[in-house]
């Protein structure tokens, strides 16, 4: 990323109470919506045209203030199902247009009142096609959101404050999301007609080390057979095993894999030692990279969206995906026996990896997301295939 420089603030229109002030000086004015207040993060952006609720609590964007850069979000509402965890870790969210009232039989309330009863400070009205444009070219900046009923705004300390937040290179954030104590899961994924089941005979135990896991990923492990055992992100390799697992998951989450890894690795080298089974997702994948001997690496700007092409190097399958990560793999770091299996159509940037000869894989992107298809779902089943023949 390039050094942030000072920009000739943009003048302030009429009737505005809040603003995104960049670390570099720009300003984006609009209108507050959401919760009164502010914060500070890196300003990233997302291309799903839905899911705004799915990715407004995906534990993955701790420290991060989400441009959408959809300009229609708040269509269908909110509801209390729709979420992957219940306290929402985002910073904040700008949009285009203003949230309109919500038109779906299943909204409960709009993503304004969401927006309020979980604290989350937004801001409408901005140029989001210039937002977007300015962190695909410079990379994304750190920012402060904040939005005031009375419209007093200090510019000037909101850019110092931007200026001073350290950024998520060298974050550990996985410990601010992860679980406080072990507990079980069984819920399967949601139906129309029924809602969320219930996984009722288990064939396999997966334990899942939770670096800030979204709940649909533990549903579509159930979905598939397994009882959950989920343990926190600081869990010994002892905590782990003596669940007696048929296999060990690695979730999502957010920040540094390398500040995360510092604590997390070492129990990786021993898990990967029992032979069990192994499955990575997002920073799971990472974590599991830094053990393998890999390395990873912070990107200028980033993947999030729900329409990134990637590539299955062993069949040439290509795969529409949903991604979120500010980190990526370096494949170039990647040892003898360490495979790169994914690669991005967008970027060439790894997206999976397997351990030669033994059941030990990860992606970088996320197949228990629907963005249309399904087009990764068998990775679930690979693991459980992995699991089965060891049974």
């Amino acid at each position: 990323m390039r050094s942030p420089t000072a920009a000739p603030p943009m003048p302030r229109p009429p009737d505005c109470n809040a603003a995104l002030v960049l670390s570099d000086g720009m300003v984006f004015w609009g209108r507050g919506l959401g919760a009164g207040g502010s914060a500070v993060g890196e300003v990233c952006f997302n291309t799903s045209i839905t899911g705004y609720q799915e990715i407004l609590t995906d534990p993955s964007y701790a420290g991060q203030i989400i441009t959408f850069t959809f300009p229609h979000i708040g269509n269908v509402g909110a509801n209390a199902e729709d979420i992957e965890t219940a306290t929402p870790a985002a910073r904040g969210l700008v949009l285009r247009t203003a949230i309109t009232e919500p038109a779906n039989y299943r909204a409960a309330q709009s993503l304004d009142q969401w927006l309020r009863s979980h604290g989350i400070v937004g801001l409408s009205g901005v140029d989001t096609r210039c937002l977007t444009r300015h962190i695909r070219d410079l990379g994304a900046p750190n920012g402060v959101i904040s939005y005031r009923p009375d419209g007093e705004l200090d510019i000037a300390a909101m850019r110092e404050e931007a200026l001073a937040w350290p950024g998520l290179e060298g974050m550990d954030l996985a410990r601010d999301v992860t679980c406080r104590q072990t507990y079980d899961w069984t819920e399967t994924v949601w139906r129309r007609e029924s809602g969320y089941g219930r996984q009722e005979a288990p064939r396999f135990h997966v334990v899942t080390v939770d670096y800030g896991a979204k709940r649909n990923i533990l549903r579509m492990l159930a979905e598939h057979g397994c009882r959950i055992t989920v343990v926190p992100a600081t869990a010994s390799t002892e905590d782990i095993l003596r669940h007696e697992p048929d296999g060990i998951f690695l979730s999502n989450g957010p920040g540094d894999p390398a500040a995360t890894g510092e604590y997390a690795v070492p129990v990786l080298r021993d898990l990967i030692e029992t032979g069990k089974p192994i499955f990575g997702i997002c920073l799971g994948h990472q974590m599991l990279a830094l053990a393998l001997g890999g390395r990873t690496r912070k990107m200028e700007r980033g993947h999030r969206g729900a329409n990134h092409p990637v590539q299955d190097k062993l069949t040439g399958k290509v795969e529409i995906t949903s991604q979120n990560h500010g980190f990526v793999v370096d494949p170039e770091s990647l040892p003898d026996g360490v495979e790169p299996t994914h690669t991005s159509l967008f970027d060439g940037s790894n997206e999976g990896l397997r351990l030669v000869g033994k059941p030990v894989f990860s992606v970088q992107h996320h197949p228990e997301a629907s963005p249309g298809p399904q087009d990764s779902h068998y990775l679930f089943e690979r693991f459980v295939d992995f699991m089965s023949e060891r049974k």
